[in-house]
């Protein structure tokens, strides 16, 4: 049995990896901002075999509060073993491109405060020296892309961030996991086409459960993102820049 913090606990791909977790008869501690449908959730997880599931609401802009929030969390779990990270939005690039609010706005919630928490968890698991950090980025954040840049930015900004994080903390014997997705299927995405490419918020929770135990660094889920991006970031720049992508 482990005490696994999961932040953003209602996106699909939280709750999916949270039915795995219970499963495994874990204690769960979830946070997210809508706190209607993260009580029904709850109730789910204790059905699905959860030791015991805590809730909280978690606003990712108030980052003033989230020292607080995490270390009540934490407190009420008696101790922590897994935290993963799965909150954020998809920006509309265009409104992005038209406000530099919108954009900052963007940075904030996908980026800053994802830092933010990392910042503050990272100490804690440093001075308990064990335990495991996931956090879901994207493949969008290996290159930037006019059709999602600003996206793109903010999930590349953690991507750094974490490879930093991960290289400080494996000193102490914590684990960092990050986590790039291509295209999911999920209510945040439910207005753009589907084809082949696309995964179900289920596959994109196995690979996480799978490389948390197995203690993986960095994982691309479905695992052909991973040839898919290395095209990507080797196309020579006078070839990308006749493309549309």
């Amino acid at each position: 049995m482990k005490k696994v913090l999961i932040i953003g606990a209602t996106s699909a791909i939280a709750e999916a990896t949270a039915r795995l977790f219970a499963k495994r008869g874990d204690k769960l501690f979830l946070l997210a901002r809508n706190t209607e449908k993260l009580t029904v959730i709850a109730r789910d997880l204790k059905v699905r075999g959860a030791k015991e599931v805590f809730t909280g609401s978690f606003d990712a802009l108030d980052m003033e509060a989230h020292a607080g929030l995490l270390d009540s969390a934490i407190a009420q779990m008696e101790g922590i073993d897994t935290v993963l990270i799965a909150h954020g939005t998809l920006p509309d690039q265009k409104n992005c491109e038209a406000s530099a609010a919108e954009t900052l706005s963007a940075m904030n919630i996908n980026a800053l405060s994802v830092i933010s928490l990392l910042t503050h968890l990272g100490n804690v698991f440093e001075k308990q020296g064990a335990g495991s950090i996931a956090v879901i980025s994207s493949v969008a954040g290996d290159r930037g892309r006019q059709s999602n840049y600003v996206y793109g930015a903010a999930k590349g900004t953690v991507s750094i961030f974490l490879q930093g994080l991960r290289h400080r903390l494996c000193k102490a014997g914590v684990h960092v996991l990050t986590v790039k997705p291509g295209f999911v299927d999920t209510p945040m995405t439910a207005e753009f086409p589907k084809g082949p490419l696309w995964a179900q918020p289920d596959q994109i929770a196995s690979a996480i459960f799978k490389a948390l135990e197995k203690k993986k660094s960095v994982i691309y889920t479905p695992g052909f993102w991973a040839l898919i991006m290395l095209i990507v970031r080797l196309v020579p720049n006078w070839i990308f820049h006749k493309t549309k992508l």
